[in-house]
């Protein structure tokens, strides 16, 4: 008897073993080997691995018998799972009840969506899902909205995300959070992180739409702009002294970028991409200033330099936005976004900062004394400080600029006083023209580079001044200006789009449509045109250096720019803040503008983090594209050598226009022309572009941004909802469907 029972059993359960489907068991290791759980997931076709039998600390999960309808409850241990950070939490219970597909290993019986963690936008065209929606299968089946809510903001961004997750049947490697404690990290199937598959945002302080208070929303925007000092006051101190301005006029310009920094933010944080970005004036329209500035015709002229050359830019820029603002709003930038890729966006950014390595130091080395200590103390600061942190603020990281002037400042202030550059005989106030004495003129120059007294804006600026348009002149508009800023403000666009694209990996949204990154770069190209119109001398858009400000401040809240914009505009009210910031003394400035110049380099080259950084195909393109983006335009700087008895060697690479080799029967084209293409940007943007475009490569391989569709937002009205403009307003624009509304 017994042994026919044994037989009956035996073939019951080969029948049952004929029905369902053969799942190989898996017995966990100790050692929690990753290569061991790789293959099981891939055998069994298991797609999370957070979760089961995966690890041996993992919860058993209930499985239905498909045969006899019942189910089978397995107790499981006293361990839980935090849902946010992917890993077990040993002090909670859980008391799972799910239903699996065996085949799938997706639950039956889910209420939210369960879906692999893919990368956003990137690699294989997949996008990262928003964190506020559960991502792994969830072994608790009655969530309260409380508990879903943890690590949340309130745009339901998890600013407490994981450090790690595990995901798909792809690659898992070890990593360390900030406690030091291992977690798996997962990659979808076939993703490598090296060219982007995976990109993990850093949990955020402030997420976009958070609200902390009005205290620290105050401290939060100051620390937003100190962080972005350089860019925001520096450009003046540079074209100004160019232009033949005085100190005054410094302290004007300075003021009025300030103003209209200030004002384009706020409009930006309204009706633009709406994500947390300072616009204000660019080093992309920096190198074509000096260009126009240093065109013959200005060269000897005496009287009133500043006031003409400021007008022509005025003309230029407004030219040129006008253009940028119809790129955009016409709905052109969303066919042109098809072609613009990391591989075309990370060689150019990069050509912004290497287009003024011949300025950089040139100008700091007029004063070793002061620019090598600055160079040297910001270093030390954002390399071997970084992770200092001082009441919980990593000061050193977040304000390596501003601290490190005021320091080196104040050393150079001592300097001053204490006699260093006293020379018998000699005055700064003089101009070199009129000095004699060689001894004196070389003096001279040093004492203008390295004095802090030298400045006169403290004496002659006005306590309360208030910025105007037109305030140098009605603007004059000129052909040959104009074609090339017409240029340079496609330049700045595409520096615009990688900002909107990492900005928006940073803050854990998903990419922007199309029809969104229109939008704001259309409001850029406005923007520039009250610029022009204020007379700041560049055009105004988005700081490259947003994103790395955003990654160490960990604060995104649009309250917090929008609040620290309010600030500046009122401290453009105030001329001795202009004064003051217009009286650095000049060696010191250019030592902060070739670490700012080296950021964006650093900053553009790291796009390429979004493309398979080992293809050779990615290389070359970005090699060829640097080496002629350099050696072009040093050609046409050089082709007139005579120039560098006339202007200071720091700005011969700027005088091309004028003395270039390309000659034909129009001279207004001419000077356009050799202006162009001396401008290191614009010709590494013309070969990245045809080389990008041309060169076959799958989209994968060359790290094509994907951005959200528009039919995401009838699918989903919430996934995009951080970009929407303002009721009001997107009733007024329903129709205008190309700018995202």
């Amino acid at each position: 008897m017994e042994g026919g029972s044994n037989s009956k059993m035996k073939e019951k359960k080969d029948r049952q073993k004929g029905q369902n489907p053969n799942i190989e068991p898996f017995v966990p290791k100790k050692g929690h080997d990753p290569r061991e759980l790789k293959s099981w997931a891939k055998r069994t076709g298991f797609v999370s691995t957070t979760f089961s039998s995966e690890t041996e600390r993992a919860n058993s999960l209930s499985r239905r018998d498909f045969t006899s309808g019942r189910d089978l409850n397995v107790r499981n241990d006293n361990t839980g799972f935090d849902l946010e950070r992917g890993v077990v939490n040993k002090t909670e219970t859980v008391s799972p009840k799910i239903e699996l597909d065996p085949i799938l290993g997706r639950a039956r019986n889910r209420g939210v969506e369960i879906e692999p963690v893919l990368g956003e936008g990137l690699g294989n065209g997949t996008r990262r899902e928003n964190l506020g929606r559960r991502i792994e299968v969830e072994p608790i089946l009655r969530v309260h909205n409380e508990e879903r809510k943890d690590g949340l903001n309130e745009n339901g961004n998890g600013n407490n995300s994981a450090n790690g997750a595990v995901n798909g049947n792809g690659h898992i490697e070890t990593r360390k959070d900030d406690d030091n404690v291992d977690e798996e990290v997962g990659y979808p199937d076939g993703e490598d992180p090296s060219y982007g598959g995976w990109h993990k945002s850093p949990p955020l302080k402030c997420g976009l739409r958070e609200n902390p208070g009005l205290v620290p929303l105050m401290y939060y925007g100051l620390q937003h702009y100190l962080s972005l000092a350089g860019s925001l006051i520096f450009i003046p101190l540079i074209i100004v002294p160019t232009m033949g301005g005085s100190d005054k006029d410094t302290a004007n310009v300075v003021s009025t970028m300030l103003l209209v920094s200030g004002l384009t933010t706020i409009l930006h944080s309204y009706f633009g991409t709406r994500l947390p970005l300072v616009q204000g004036s660019s080093f992309v329209y920096l190198a074509p200033a000096l260009v126009i500035m240093n065109s013959e015709e200005y060269r000897n002229l005496a009287d009133h330099k500043f006031r003409y050359i400021m007008r022509e830019l005025q003309g230029a820029i407004i030219v040129g936005s006008i253009f940028q603002s119809f790129l955009g709003y016409s709905g052109l930038m969303s066919l042109l976004l098809r072609f613009i890729n990391p591989v075309v966006v990370a060689p150019t950014v990069a050509a912004v900062g290497l287009a003024f390595f011949s300025y950089g130091f040139p100008q700091a080395g007029s004063c070793v004394e002061i620019s090598l200590p600055q160079i040297l103390l910001v270093l030390i600061f954002t390399l071997y400080l970084r992770g200092v942190s001082v009441f919980g603020h990593r000061v050193f990281r977040i304000y390596a600029v501003p601290v490190s002037v005021v320091i080196i400042w104040a050393y150079a202030f001592f300097l001053t006083t204490g006699g260093a550059y006293n020379f018998k005989g000699c005055s700064a106030d003089i101009p070199a023209s009129n000095i004699l004495i060689d001894a004196c003129r070389k003096h001279a120059d040093t004492m203008r580079h390295c004095r802090t007294d030298v400045s006169n804006a403290m004496r002659t600026a006005a306590w309360v001044r208030i910025p105007y348009p037109f305030q140098w002149g009605i603007p004059t508009f000129r052909l040959r200006t104009s074609i090339i800023m017409v240029i340079v403000s496609l330049v700045a666009s595409i520096d615009s789009i990688g900002s909107y694209h990492s900005a928006a990996i940073l803050i854990n949204l998903k990419p922007p449509t199309p029809g969104i990154v229109s939008r704001g770069i259309g409001l850029e190209g406005f923007c520039s045109v009250l610029a022009g119109l204020w007379g700041t001398g560049t055009g105004s858009t988005t700081l490259t250096e947003n994103v790395h400000t955003i990654n160490a401040t960990k604060v995104a809240s649009r309250r917090a720019v929008q609040l620290g914009a309010a600030f500046l505009i009122l401290f453009s009210f105030i001329g001795k803040i202009g004064a003051i910031l217009a009286s650095i003394p000049q060696a010191l400035a250019a030592a902060v503008l070739c670490f700012i110049w080296a950021l964006i380099v650093a900053l553009g080259l790291s796009t390429l983090q979004y493309t398979q950084n080992a293809s050779s195909r990615n290389i070359i393109i970005v090699g060829v594209s640097l080496f002629f983006g350099l050696s072009i335009p040093a050609y046409f700087q050089q082709y007139a050598p005579e120039i560098g008895l006339i202007l200071p060697g720091y700005l011969i690479p700027y005088a091309a226009a004028s003395n270039g080799p390309v000659h034909t029967g129009n001279a207004q084209f001419n000077f356009a022309m050799n202006a162009l293409l001396s401008l290191n940007m614009v010709v590494t943007l013309l070969v990245a572009f045809v080389l990008d475009n041309t060169v076959p490569g799958s989209r994968q391989e060359r790290g094509v941004y994907i951005w959200s569709k528009a039919e995401d937002i009838m699918t989903d009205p919430s996934s995009l909802l951080d970009y929407s403009l303002p009721s009001r307003v997107a009733r007024c624009f329903h129709w205008a469907k190309c700018v995202g509304t």
